[in-house]
């Protein structure tokens, strides 16, 4: 009777776990195509001009936001999801606006500056319920390819806007809000004093090793008194 209890308890506890997870995972949005957007720069953004034509190429672009889904942007109300991973959004954002400009190498060995993207934040960030706030923040590795020396140069982005009651109207809002944050960051990057302060001083010379004077001989004759002041 006793191992009878036992088994009836312990499918009790089973089942209320499965229907625990089972619900809990119906509640997580799936992403479909009326839930999903696609973000692109609308227009490229124009780049500083630097002190002699200079070359970059985009050597990678990772994800260092810790999101377990890059893609998930807004969770409730069905969710909106990407329709690509943001370091590939990022990617072609900055290739664009470097393109546009003459800026972009071919390939690695024909440019002068490596880029390496870190992707700290690409989404919605906190708001009130309100509004809707467009975040986009990443650090961006420029490495002298010929003397392999490199500079940190940290860009960000934002962008708020009023949220709307319809779901269509509030994807577009979010759409139009991460498009808009993109191409600040962009522009805070590309257009940015951080940026130029990093060229220069990566372009700048060292200036020559001093050249050391040649030691003295001990019997120098410098090393030696006249004869009159020895009282010879």
């Amino acid at each position: 009777m006793r191992r009878f209890t036992f088994s009836v308890s312990y499918i009790v506890i089973v089942a209320a776990c499965v229907l625990t997870t089972t619900s809990g995972g119906a509640d997580d949005p799936k992403p479909t195509p009326a839930n999903t957007i696609s973000i692109h720069v609308t227009a490229p953004v124009k780049p500083q001009t630097f002190a002699r034509p200079i070359k970059f190429f985009i050597a990678d672009v990772v994800d260092r936001s810790g999101n377990p889904q890059p893609m998930l942007v807004f969770k409730p109300r069905g969710g909106v999801f990407l329709d690509r991973q943001p370091t590939e959004i990022a990617r072609e954002a900055l290739e664009e606006s470097l393109k546009a400009a003459s800026l972009l190498a071919a390939d690695r060995d024909t440019s002068d500056f490596l880029l390496t993207v870190y992707v700290f934040h690409f989404g919605l960030g906190n708001s009130s319920g309100q509004d809707i706030f467009g975040k986009v923040e990443w650090t961006v590795v420029v490495k002298n390819l010929k003397t392999g020396k490199s500079q940190e140069v940290a860009a960000s982005g934002t962008s708020i806007a009023g949220a709307a009651i319809l779901k269509k109207n509030f994807q577009k809002n979010v759409q139009a809000n991460i498009e808009d944050a993109l191409s600040d960051a962009l522009r805070n990057f590309l257009r940015g004093a951080k940026l130029r302060d990093a060229i220069a001083a990566l372009e700048a010379t060292p200036p020559p090793s001093p050249v050391a004077a040649p030691a003295q001989s001990p019997l120098s004759q410098d090393n030696f008194a006249p004869l009159e002041s020895q009282g010879a």
